[in-house]
């Protein structure tokens, strides 16, 4: 018997699609999510190689920051058009958007050329992820959408542990194929997008309703006005100072633009971006707040572990991402366990209750490692912070989905990524903010409290070590944005470095296990709602009074 000939039995009130039609659609959207989580992993590793090709080690900040601007500003808009236009044909946008960036990227010739493809790169982003989510939605309950959450940690696992290998493969060689190694790291994704490109174009075919709105430009307009001076001053304000008249006039515009978007959205009602209306709804409106302080403490320990790894103990960059691998097993692990115990018994507020609780035991254990940590210690925590990220990620994202109307459940899933790439990029100045303005002044007091060591001024005294003798007792300062110099320093000189170092990122992981207790608190007030054993699409049926047609798959 056929797929359709089964599908035209199907009983009334039955789910629209089957198991296998859900994975075959699932194909598709694992592959775009594929290129995202990959491309994220492999150009943070790369990215001094290709800085130092560029001639431009003091821009890459602009190469991440254009990215992130992009992604985060086009999310909601995506989760908006395709709510009007319909998930495919914006999926297939995100793709193309994205294909085209790293094609661009691949060949730049400047740190400012490859900012500005970065940019293109990152429209696209902004709807892999979110897009992907919402088309989980329309066509799986929240209830049974947990099962099929364990195959996107997956492929988040598979790119963390690939990304840095492979970006650390290509940032080593001299050439591949005829063309510098290091532009290898943008146009592999070229035949996975063609690949993508071509799946979800055969088997994403799911029904949708025009809804004639107006695109809310106006609104869109506002928001990256409001956002793009904010996430600027929070990637350059360390070096500029956060109270110097560029951050001031930055923040003075973000605020206004900021405030103006919320006007206009007052004013736009349904037609606008993000309509006010949702956050009137608690699951949203503290859903969302709670994906915010989940970004900011995440990113608290994302952003400390690979220096941890890299200057403290000594490990290479590919080394450290091989070394992030318990991280996605604690991700993975949680993330199956909850979705299917969730899909058994459709509760689930207790998953990111816990999940806070372990990730603020985790942060605060890792304030103690130190140079002299042995390794499992910190690689049995990274396990535990990851089962604490697995708990909430999902958790959270079904149920702010299962509170939404199904005319809204593209914005109400990109909101969820939006708040929490939001905090994540705040997170992430806040935290290299705390640590380099510490570090200083904590290697400062390493090196007072060594020079009395007779150990210390005996490796002072021997003739290689010299050039640095001299630099110390002159009164030299070490440059700390290039910490390559560690590397082949006497292990008796360079400890002090080590101890300054190892001090800050302690901060920073105790500053973060501070984030989420608040959220630990917070997660406690999330109201849990029944769980719809019914999918997006059904639900529009259900609206209008009609029984689901299954859906054929050809």
């Amino acid at each position: 018997m056929s797929e359709a000939t089964r599908a035209d039995a199907t009983p009334p009130g039955a789910a629209l699609l089957t198991h296998r039609q859900i994975l075959t659609i699932l194909s598709g959207l694992l592959l775009g999510l594929f290129l995202a989580a990959l491309d994220q992993m492999i150009v943070a590793t790369a990215m001094k190689t290709i800085a130092d090709e560029l001639h431009g080690q003091t821009l890459q900040a602009w190469a991440t920051t254009a990215y992130l601007i992009t992604a985060t500003i086009s999310t909601p808009l995506y989760g908006k058009l395709s709510d009007i236009y319909g998930r495919k044909p914006m999926y297939l946008t995100a793709i193309s958007l994205f294909l085209a960036g790293s094609l661009l990227s691949g060949i730049a010739g400047s740190m400012y050329e490859l900012a500005a493809f970065r940019a293109v790169q990152g429209l696209g982003a902004g709807g892999l992820m979110s897009l992907a989510m919402a088309i989980m939605a329309d066509i799986t309950s929240p209830r049974e959408r947990s099962r099929y959450m364990g195959y996107f940690m997956a492929v988040f696992g598979v790119a963390s542990v690939a990304g840095p290998v492979v970006g650390g493969l290509f940032a080593g060689l001299e050439t591949f194929l005829g063309t510098a190694g290091w532009r290898w790291v943008f146009l592999i994704n070229v035949p996975i997008a063609l690949v993508a490109l071509a799946v979800v174009a055969k088997v994403l075919n799911i029904p949708h309703q025009r809804v004639n709105h107006r695109i809310d430009f106006v609104g869109a307009g506002l928001l990256t006005v409001g956002l793009v001076p904010l996430l600027i001053v929070a990637e350059q304000g360390r070096e500029w100072g956060w109270a110097s008249g560029t951050s001031i006039a930055l923040y003075a515009v973000g605020v206004l633009g900021l405030i103006g978007f919320v006007l206009t959205e007052k004013r736009m009602g349904d037609e606008a971006l993000l309509p006010l209306r949702l956050f009137r709804r608690q699951t949203f409106s503290l859903g969302n707040a709670i994906n915010f302080v989940l970004g900011l403490g995440m990113f608290g320990g994302m952003v400390s572990l690979p220096l941890y790894l890299q200057i403290v103990q000594g490990y290479s960059a590919t080394e450290s991402g091989l070394m992030m691998v318990p991280m996605t097993l604690g991700i993975m692990t949680a993330a199956g366990t909850s979705g299917s115990i969730t899909a058994r018994t459709g509760r689930y507020k207790v998953f990111p209750v816990a999940g806070f609780g372990v990730m603020t035991v985790a942060l605060f254990l890792f304030s103690f490692v130190g140079p002299d940590t042995p390794l499992y210690q910190p690689l049995a925590l990274m396990f535990f912070l990851g089962v604490g990220l697995g708990l909430n990620m999902q958790t959270l994202l079904v149920a702010i989905q299962n509170d939404a109307e199904p005319r809204d459940m593209g914005v109400a899933t990109s909101s969820a990524t939006f708040f929490r790439q939001i905090g994540g990029t705040v997170g992430t100045a806040v935290f290299l903010s705390i640590l380099f303005s510490t570090v200083g002044d904590k290697i400062g007091a390493a090196l007072r409290s060594a020079m009395g060591s007779p150990e210390f001024q005996a490796a002072l005294a021997r003739p290689e070590n010299r050039e640095f003798a001299g630099a110390l007792q002159g009164g030299q300062g070490f440059d700390l944005d290039n910490t390559e110099f560690l590397n082949g320093l006497d292990p008796v000189l360079a400890r002090p470095f080590l101890d300054g170092f190892s001090g800050s990122i302690d901060l920073v992981f105790l500053v973060g296990s501070l984030v989420t207790l608040v959220g630990f608190v917070i997660v406690w007030f999330l109201r849990e709602v029944p769980l719809s054993s019914r999918s997006g699409l059904e639900r529009v049926k259900d609206a209008e009074g009609e029984e689901p047609a299954p859906i054929a798959m050809h």
